[in-house]
């Protein structure tokens, strides 16, 4: 396998390239805006795309060095993406709500999933029939609160080696947290986020689904051919492997949650850049 690749029409056509309406940005984006059109902040894509695989680099590093990879998106148009791709690459995510103290209180997250794997086995051979239907219920809850809160962290045994941020604003404890374990970032930051403790920035729009679904299926591209290259290490040979390994495939259809104004706004953006409008004077804004 190798790194998946991409081209700017598609960030383009997935509508990586807008921003917040201007009254909403962080000052600190500044160097990655190309600038303003109808009082929406541009993203300058000619430097997402290096930025973009530098990222891709890293996570694919960590990942052949049998590092962990953690998917965080709780945000609606993220959670079933992120977890779709956690799991397509073997790795763990977070979709619903960042617990306080998830990663720098690992030992009580840990007893949390020890007692969800208790109510999980506990379901599969079947509940007790000493128990009240009352009771029964009860625990039927507590297993779905924390299926939704741990479900996708459930076999990650420790801490990650990189965690991957959908949406920095609204993720920005997850980040406190693995800023002060010293755990690298990988993070999509729009017109309105912090740049500061991102190790691998990526400049882009985190709102759109198209967007969102883009970054995620390239990350996870890059761990499954970090998974290769660890295997490849290992001596294993793939071609025997009764299930051959899934390769990356980016979809370029359009996705459901788009507006008709974004995607002829996209189609716009695509074709000035054709004719290489947006190339010029990159360093605007």
């Amino acid at each position: 396998m190798a790194l998946p690749t991409f081209t700017l029409r598609q960030m383009i056509e997935s509508g990586c390239h807008f921003g917040h309406n201007t009254r909403r940005w962080n000052p600190r984006m500044a160097p990655f805006l190309f600038g303003v059109r109808d009082g929406v902040h541009i993203i300058d894509l000619q430097q997402t795309v290096p930025m973009l695989y530098r990222a891709m680099e890293a996570v694919r590093d960590v990942t052949a060095n049998g590092g962990r990879v953690l998917f965080v998106g709780t945000k609606r148009q993220a959670a079933e993406i992120v977890a779709e791709s956690a799991s397509r690459c073997g790795q763990y995510y977070v979709n619903h709500r960042w617990l306080g103290g998830m990663l720098t209180n690992w030992r009580t997250v840990s007893n949390s999933i020890k007692r969800l794997r208790e109510l999980d086995e506990m379901f599969e051979v079947g509940v007790p029939s000493a128990l009240t239907k009352r009771e029964t219920l009860s625990l039927e809850r507590e297993r779905e609160k924390l299926t939704r809160a741990l479900g996708g962290i459930k076999e990650m045994g420790g801490q990650p080696d990189l965690i991957f941020v959908i949406d920095t604003v609204k993720e920005s404890l997850a980040i406190a947290e693995a800023n002060k374990l010293g755990i690298p970032v990988v993070a999509v930051l729009d017109s309105n986020s912090d740049p500061n403790g991102i190790a691998y920035p990526i400049p882009g729009n985190d709102d759109a689904i198209r967007a969102i679904k883009l970054y995620c299926e390239l990350i996870s591209g890059a761990v499954l051919d970090g998974i290769s290259a660890e295997m490849a290490a290992a001596g294993v040979d793939i071609g025997e492997q009764e299930e051959a390994p899934e390769e990356p495939a980016l979809a370029t259809d359009e996705v459901e949650g788009q507006s008709a104004e974004e995607k002829a706004a996209a189609d716009e953006a695509a074709t000035q850049a054709q004719e290489g409008e947006l190339g010029a004077g990159q360093n605007a804004g």
